[in-house]
C-alpha cells in the first residue's frame, strides 16, 4: 500500500453530544488537512466514558447510542475517505450497555468492538463483549481494543493472529493520582508500557487514542501515541489536547521487523507442566 499516514489524538470528550460531534468534525478536517488515511479518537468520543472506573457512578453514566443510530452514522458522514475508529457507550439488547468502538468511513460502518476486559465497578453496569476480530479498511487491515483490553496479552496477540497490521487502541485513561507530574503516575507509566510491549511483541503499529482533561473529578493522561513495530514511538501527544501524525509504510515495516524473528510466526504452543511433574521428567531428585 506506500506509506500510510496515521493521526491519533488526546483529547476531552463529555456528555455533551453536540459538543462532541463538533469536536470530532474539527479533528476529522485536521486530519485531512495533515492528509491522513486513518483517524483514531478515544473511547467515550460520543457522550464521554464512565468517570471513574474503579466505582462507577449509576447517577453519570454515558448516553446509551444506538450502534445504528444518527450518532454515527453521522460520524461516518463526517469521516468521507479518512477512516476513523471512535469509542462510545452501545445500547444493547434488554437494556444492556457496552462500551463499544465503531470503524467507519464514508462508505459506513467498516468494523465494531465491545470492550471485552472489564474492572469490577464498570462490569456491575456494562456487559463484556465476546472477543476480537479484525477487519479490512482502505488503510489496511486492523483491529481494535478499548482501554483495559490492552493490559491483557492475549487481546492483541488475537487481533494480530487475524492478520491485523494496525491496532486500535481507544482508551478513556485515568491518572492514579491528581497530582500536577505525571513521571511517577503509575498509571502513566502503565499506559506508555502497554503501549509499546503490545506493539513489539506482536509487531504491529500500535495506534493509541485517550482522553485528556478532567470530568468529575477523574484526570484522563492524553499521551496519545502511534508505535512501530519495533516498540520505538513515532508521534505522541503530552498530557494535553493534540492530534499527532506519523507517516509509515505499515507493510514494509511489518516485514523488515520480522525477517529475522517472526513472533507470530514461530510462535508454538507449550504444554504447561506442573513443576514437581516437569522435575520428575527430568530426573531430578526431590
Amino acid at each position: 500500500m506506500g506509506l500510510t499516514r496515521i493521526a491519533t489524538v488526546a483529547a476531552h470528550f463529555g456528555r455533551d453530544l453536540t459538543f462532541d460531534r463538533t469536536r470530532i468534525a474539527a479533528l476529522i478536517e485536521e486530519a485531512h488537512q495533515a492528509g491522513a488515511a486513518l483517524l483514531v479518537l478515544p473511547d467515550g468520543a460520543l457522550g464521554g466514558s464512565l468517570a471513574d472506573f474503579g466505582r462507577a457512578d449509576p447517577d453519570h453514566l454515558p448516553p446509551a447510542l444506538d450502534p445504528d443510530g444518527p450518532e454515527v452514522h453521522d460520524v461516518a458522514a463526517l469521516a468521507g475517505n479518512l477512516v476513523v475508529c471512535f469509542g462510545y457507550t452501545e445500547a444493547g439488547e434488554n437494556g444492556a450497555r457496552y462500551t463499544a468502538a465503531a470503524c467507519v468511513s464514508g462508505d459506513g460502518v467498516l468494523g465494531r468492538h465491545r470492550k471485552v476486559h472489564l474492572s469490577a465497578a464498570e462490569a456491575l453496569l456494562h456487559r463484556p463483549g465476546r472477543g476480537f476480530a479484525a477487519f479490512d479498511t482502505p488503510a489496511g487491515r486492523l483491529g481494535m481494543l478499548l482501554d483495559y483490553d490492552k493490559a491483557f496479552p492475549e487481546s492483541a496477540r488475537g487481533l494480530a493472529a487475524d492478520g491485523a497490521g494496525i491496532v486500535a487502541c481507544l482508551s478513556s485513561w485515568a491518572t492514579s493520582s491528581r497530582t500536577p507530574t505525571l513521571s511517577r503516575d503509575r498509571q502513566a507509566r502503565l499506559f506508555d508500557v502497554y503501549d509499546c510491549v503490545r506493539a513489539v511483541e506482536n509487531q504491529v503499529v500500535f495506534v493509541s487514542a485517550n482522553q485528556a482533561g478532567i470530568m468529575h473529578g477523574t484526570r484522563f493522561l492524553g499521551q496519545a501515541k502511534i508505535v512501530g513495530p519495533n516498540g520505538d514511538t513515532r508521534a505522541r501527544t503530552g498530557s494535553r489536547a493534540a492530534l499527532v501524525v506519523a507517516e509509515l509504510d505499515v507493510e514494509a515495516e511489518l516485514a523488515t521487523a520480522r525477517r529475522t524473528r517472526d513472533h507470530l510466526g514461530e510462535l508454538h504452543t507449550a504444554e504447561v507442566i506442573p513443576l514437581a511433574t516437569a522435575g520428575a521428567r527430568q530426573g531430578i531428585a526431590k
